[in-house]
Formats: structure tokens, sequence, C-alpha cells
């Protein structure tokens, strides 16, 4: 899988903007938890979806983007997390084991 780096709060209204045509989701990974690698080696595993962009975003290094992007799309912070931005909102956000690629799709392509 090929990751955009979320790494700047400047990026955060890119995403909000471009979500309106495609949709944008955002994987927040702790490098020190073993579930969020875990989540992460299942999302590289599954079949990259046509129609979504991919973000990656480091919570160890970026915390205080990591408190942006719940503050500004309405999640409580957890991590590993999974956020589906569409049309400038959440539309799905799921967290740890229940983090899943065939979910993101639905939903992006559903809702």
């Amino acid at each position: 899988m090929n990751w955009n780096t979320l790494s700047n709060e400047d990026q955060l209204a890119e995403i909000k903007t471009a979500s309106f045509q495609t949709p944008q989701v955002i994987f927040k990974h702790s490098t020190r938890c073993s579930i969020s690698s875990t989540a992460l080696n299942r999302l590289e595993r599954a079949t990259l979806p046509q129609g979504i962009v991919f973000y990656y975003l480091d919570i160890i290094q970026h915390r205080s983007l990591s408190n942006k992007v719940a503050e500004l799309f309405q999640v409580q912070h957890e991590s590993p997390q999974i956020l589906l931005i569409k049309d400038g909102t959440c539309m799905y956000h799921e967290s740890h084991m229940s983090i899943s690629m065939d979910e993101i799709v639905e939903n992006a392509f559903t809702h």
C-alpha cells in the first residue's frame, strides 16, 4: 500500500476539501503498540481499493496533529484508528481489531 504521510495540520484542510470528490481515509498508528502494528499489517495485506485516498498518521511523532484530527472530525482519539472522511465529515470510524478494509470500502461507497 502506498500511504500518504499525514504530518502537518495544513493537510487536514486538503483532506476535508478532497473528501467531497474522493473518500479519504486516515489511519492513526502508534509505532509502540502491537495491536496497532497488527491492524496496519492487516490493511497492508488487503487489496487496495480504487477510488479511496489513504493517509498514515504516526501518533507518536505527531500527537498534537492526532488530537487536531479528533477535534476537527469530532471523533474521540483512539489508536489504532481508522477515519473515513466523505463530504467534509467523518462518516465512519473504527479502532483496534475492528479495523477492516472490507468495512472501509463498504462504507466509502454506500453512504
